[in-house]
């Protein structure tokens, strides 16, 4: 918190007041960055259930690629449960409202909380900066899960 404040040039009782602790402000952070790729979801039209459902985890993935560490850091600053969070709540609600529409999914809620658990932000984390799997390679997984999860349902 001292960093930030200097870097911002406010004081740290500035931080305090506006963002609670180091959690309010990781999660500002996160609101922030999410909120674009959260409208641009909201914009796409025109694909199948199914792909939809594969669209909406590879934008998650990559979202959670290219902020693994802020998302870890919420994890590890107890954002209370990753489950709770304001942002695992929309996605959640997002994918299984596609999946409601995939044939054969029959647990739509339980399956988007399935398949949102293979995106973790410790899992990320740990497969790109501790497995050495580059981000193509992970977001190639995720679709051979994801297909996999699906099953053999039209695919167009």
């Amino acid at each position: 918190m001292d960093d930030i404040a200097a870097a911002v040039g406010v004081g740290k009782g500035t931080l305090f007041r506006r963002f609670g602790d180091r959690a309010g402000l990781i999660a500002a952070v996160i609101a922030s960055r999410d909120e674009p790729l959260k409208q641009a979801v909201r914009d796409a039209t025109g694909s199948s259930p199914r792909q939809r459902v594969l669209d909406l985890l590879d934008a998650a993935l990559r979202f959670k690629i290219e902020n693994r560490h802020l998302m870890s850091a919420a994890e590890d600053a107890g954002l209370s449960s990753p489950y709770e969070a304001g942002h695992y709540g929309w996605w959640h609600e997002t994918l299984r409202a596609a999946l409601d529409d995939v044939p054969g999914v029959h647990v739509a809620d339980f399956t988007a909380h399935a398949l949102l658990a293979a995106i973790r932000a410790d899992l990320v984390a740990y497969l790109i900066d501790d497995q050495g799997m580059t981000a193509e390679e992970l977001r190639s997984s995720l679709a051979a899960h994801v297909e996999a999860v699906l099953g053999d349902g039209p695919k167009g």
